[in-house]
């Protein structure tokens, strides 16, 4: 039954109770220097045949609660699933699903018959989760593609947050005022053009030709970028590859220094040691959307804390309803 108090009680200048999945933790505890946030307290452990266990701790009756990971893996995105799904059984008044990495984001269509759209099937999943008493809403920062949000169904309201700020203050610590704002390919070339506007700086893009499904070959560079400082920005980077050949693209044609900015850094297996054995590429800005970038702070890889962006824009909404 709803508690008639419900509504005062939004009205309050409680803390938001902020639980995290095992792999954010390093977020959830840079959250937890703001003032408007206090750690909720659960416990966890994988029994020996694999099948994970959770107890939620502290009293969320009728709290506003926030719930921070990522979906880096299967595993990851069920235990998310899975917490979200106890803190509303437990009576939370509203739930903040903040995902910082949406990992399914580039399967965000079919191109072959037979292909799973996995990017919708996980959105499916998460607009399962029963619903709080004053609903449930999903932040997402900077996503693959922007079409994912309307893949949530049912109550379930979304916020695509952007993290173009950061980016900027990003380009700007690596490179100063004057550069070449640049992408790995055409297809973000739109997106980099309207950053290339807001900072007063040239764009620039490569032109590639697909050679096979898993093979591209580039075929020019649009702008004249001989002599200059280049910064390539791109939503996410993986293996790197695409970093990696439009950086040789730009150095080929003349740059004198590159450097390169992401939202997301995924770099499994030695990916960072192919990127800084290149040569091509000065230094690397990421933001720390992915756990994997928490451990790779140095003078090759910048990290740059996406907490604020969080904090901020909960606070708002906080403030909207």
């Amino acid at each position: 039954m709803e508690n008639p108090n419900l509504n005062s009680m939004s009205q309050t200048n409680e803390k938001f109770l902020l639980f995290s999945t095992q792999s954010y933790q390093y977020l959830k505890n840079e959250l937890l220097q703001n003032p408007h946030f206090e750690e909720g307290s659960l416990d966890s452990k994988t029994f020996p045949d694999g099948e994970n266990y959770y107890r939620i701790r502290s009293q969320v009756q009728y709290r506003e609660v926030i719930l921070l990971g990522g979906t880096v893996s299967d595993q990851a995105t069920l235990e998310l699933y899975d917490l979200a799904c106890g803190l509303v059984e437990q009576g939370a008044r509203k739930l903040n699903l903040v995902v910082p990495y949406f990992g399914y984001s580039t399967m965000e269509r079919s191109t072959k018959r037979g292909e799973i759209v996995t990017a919708k099937t996980r959105a499916r999943l998460f607009s399962a989760i029963p619903q709080a008493y004053f609903g449930n809403r999903i932040l997402m920062i900077d996503l693959h593609s922007a079409g994912i949000p309307h893949y949530f169904e049912g109550a379930t309201r979304t916020l695509h947050l952007y993290a173009k700020n950061l980016i900027i203050k990003a380009a700007q610590m690596l490179a100063g005022e004057d550069f070449v704002l640049a992408s790995t390919d055409a297809g973000r070339a739109k997106w980099v053009e309207s950053l290339a506007n807001d900072l007063n700086v040239q764009a620039a893009f490569v032109y590639k030709r697909r050679l096979s499904g898993s093979e591209t070959k580039v075929t020019g560079v649009n702008a004249d970028v001989k002599g200059k400082t280049v910064v390539i920005y791109d939503d996410m980077i993986r293996t790197g590859g695409s970093l990696l050949e439009a950086a040789r693209s730009y150095k080929d044609a003349g740059a004198n220094r590159v450097f390169a900015i992401a939202t997301h850094g995924i770099f499994p297996n030695n990916a960072i040691a192919k990127l800084q054995k290149s040569g091509f590429i000065e230094k690397i800005a990421v933001l720390n959307t992915h756990p994997n970038v928490i451990k790779l702070d140095n003078h090759f890889i910048e990290v740059i804390s996406v907490a604020d962006l969080i904090a901020e824009n909960l606070l708002d909404l906080n403030e909207l309803y």
